[in-house]
């Protein structure tokens, strides 16, 4: 996963560049937590564009730091889902609580 931070527009970014299962989440919530914690963004955007496989972890990881971000005062949002990753949203209702933006 890579993390960018632009500061004027107080934007982090997580680039996630793995697929999302049970062994990558734990390693994927460490790293967003401390770095959500270390910028204090207002939003944070995770960009699905490289993902190719996502299981239900994947939502699990989502909602904790949707969380995590509200409690630091941060919207959360989704970027670039690829097909496969679209369909697990919309069936399990998150779409509902976290909006998808479009980035660059």
């Amino acid at each position: 996963m890579e993390a960018k931070f632009y500061e004027k527009d107080k934007l982090l970014i997580f680039k996630i560049t793995e697929e999302i299962d049970d062994h990558s989440v734990q390693k994927i919530r460490r790293e967003a937590d401390y770095e959500i914690e270390r910028f204090m963004p207002k939003r944070v955007v995770f960009d699905f564009d490289s993902v190719t496989f996502m299981d239900s972890a994947g939502i699990g990881l989502l909602v904790g730091r949707y969380k995590f971000a509200n409690l630091l005062g941060a919207k959360l949002e989704v970027a670039n889902l690829t097909q496969s990753v679209s369909k697990i949203f919309e069936m399990s209702g998150i779409l509902r609580l976290i909006p998808v933006t479009n980035i660059a």
